[in-house]
């Protein structure tokens, strides 16, 4: 089958995209321009400089906004297939971002465009590939995390009642009802300031309180996070694997549309002969 000068043209040009967007300098570059943005987002806090270079706080803002939406343009492009591009939920964040910053543009005085600006800075997210690893499996985890959210709140019910019973008339002010109790155990559940501003004044008045909070940090925090941890590790594995199947199937992909290219070329020279 022979290909029209149109076609190869656009091959050609599609070819040219890819090498660039799969180039490590691609990414790296724009990791440096997020990180751009980021700096330039953090000193528009400061009020007397921004001020003084509001025109060319907006101008750098509407250049790295272009060059985003170019990024991304490019990205699509060297997708093959094109309908692939949409499959990730990575693209849509990206774009979505892109397109909120175009819309809000015009209106560069309104801190909706300054928030959609550090926003921004979460690309990084999806353009570091371990940080989407990371975060793919954190979102992995949220099913399983249910059943294990189940058991603390039932741990921290448990112990909430207990401690009411126990520590009400001695420290109202932590032990005092039952929502009392659960925001102390949560306080005690992070080890912030929990012997110090908690244990120690029920201590001086009940010499055996220690026992209930030292089983409660056991049993809230020693076994009941490391089974979060579990989780989530377990989970970055499984992100992993996908991520190096989906890596392995995209270079199957260009390889297939190469060695197709490569058919196309050799079968029009066999019938110019």
């Amino acid at each position: 089958m022979e290909i029209s000068n149109t076609e190869r043209s656009q091959n050609k040009f599609i070819r040219f995209v890819q090498r660039i967007v799969f180039h490590r300098a691609f990414t790296s570059t724009v990791i440096g321009l997020i990180v751009v943005n980021a700096i330039l987002v953090g000193i528009e806090t400061y009020p007397d400089i921004y001020q003084e270079h509001k025109e060319w706080f907006f101008l750098a803002d509407y250049i790295l906004l272009w060059i985003f939406t170019i990024e991304i343009a490019m990205r699509f492009i060297a997708t093959k297939p094109t309908k692939n591009f949409f499959k990730s939920s990575w693209n849509w964040f990206d774009f979505l971002i892109v397109a909120a910053g175009h819309l809000f543009v015009g209106a560069h005085f309104i801190t909706v465009l300054r928030i959609l600006r550090v926003l921004r800075v979460l690309r990084a997210i999806s353009v570091i590939p371990s940080l989407r690893r990371l975060v793919d499996a954190l979102l992995m985890t949220i099913p399983a995390l249910g059943n294990i959210m189940i058991l603390m709140s039932i741990i921290f019910y448990i112990f909430a009642v207990i401690g009411t019973m126990l520590f009400a008339g001695i420290a109202p002010e932590y032990f005092g009802n039952l929502q009392l109790s659960l925001l102390t155990l949560f306080q005690v559940v992070t080890l912030e300031s929990w012997a110090s501003g908690v244990m120690r004044p029920i201590f001086a008045e009940v010499a055996w309180s220690w026992i209930y909070f030292v089983l409660f940090i056991l049993v809230g925090t020693f076994i009941v996070f490391n089974l979060f941890i579990g989780v989530i590790v377990g989970n970055v594995e499984k992100a992993n694997k996908a991520e190096e199947e989906e890596e392995s199937n995209n270079e199957m992909q260009e390889l297939k549309a190469e060695i197709s290219e490569m058919k196309s070329m050799l079968q029009k020279l066999t019938d110019h002969k």
